[in-house]
């Protein structure tokens, strides 16, 4: 056990998909995984492990922002020795051939700050997805006939963003979506020698202001957790 996570030695799989909220990950477990049990509910973060296609999995919510994610991931891979971890998540659109519903796969993740910032201190690093879990997921998508998107996002530290200066670079530059966790996420993985990778489900779009309505979000996120897992064991 540790401060932030239940469980015992041995209840957490290699393999870790990761959404920000612990609902989906309930949602996403008993859809996906056979046998799914509950793992962890401490301060209602919970997390479910089973098999999929006979691999163990476990489903774990990482809350919402990186430094949130940044403790789920760093006693998954520290103290329960995962190895792969994939984040599941919404993205907001920022360029205009980016549509509702369409899945990004994040090459690099650009952001102002994480919470690793202080150990690069000038160093503006480059965090970045493993390339083998980014290959397996391209190919599980196009199989899949999914619209997909290849390329760098941003993760941003705030939600209610006020600096339409900085979006404007960021779609000038070709940043495809912006989230809150694979900055971070990339970055720890990076670290300890895990791999990491972020699929991504646009929800909305900050160009046209179009947002998916919550009842159409739970069948598009389905291909996302499907690729992810196709992605974990290719």
């Amino acid at each position: 056990m540790t401060v932030h996570i239940g469980a015992q030695p041995g209840d957490i799989a290699e393999t870790v998909l990761m959404p920000g909220d612990p609902l989906r990950a309930k949602w996403a477990a008993e859809k996906f995984l056979d046998d799914p049990v509950c793992v962890n509910e401490v301060r209602g973060m919970l997390g479910f492990t089973g098999t999929w296609k006979g691999n163990r999995v476990t489903i774990h919510g990482s809350g919402m922002g990186m430094p949130s994610l940044s403790i789920y991931a760093n006693e998954l891979i520290r103290d329960y020795g995962a190895k792969t971890l994939i984040r599941i998540g919404s993205c907001g659109a920022m360029q205009s051939h980016v549509k509702l519903r369409d899945v990004i796969l994040a090459m690099t993740s650009s952001t102002l700050s994480t919470p690793s910032s202080g150990i690069f201190r000038e160093l503006n690093y480059a965090p970045c997805a493993d390339y083998g879990l980014l290959q397996a997921a391209y190919t599980a998508a196009d199989g899949m006939g999914a619209a997909i998107h290849v390329g760098g996002i941003y993760s941003s530290d705030v939600f209610y963003d006020e600096r339409p200066d900085l979006n404007e670079q960021m779609v000038r530059h070709g940043v495809l979506a912006v989230e809150m966790e694979a900055a971070e996420l990339y970055t720890l993985a990076a670290r300890h020698g895990c791999r990491a990778l972020a699929v991504l489900t646009v929800s909305d779009h900050l160009l046209t202001e179009e947002a998916l309505p919550s009842e159409d979000r739970q069948s598009s996120f389905s291909d996302m957790v499907e690729i992810a897992l196709e992605a974990a064991f290719a």
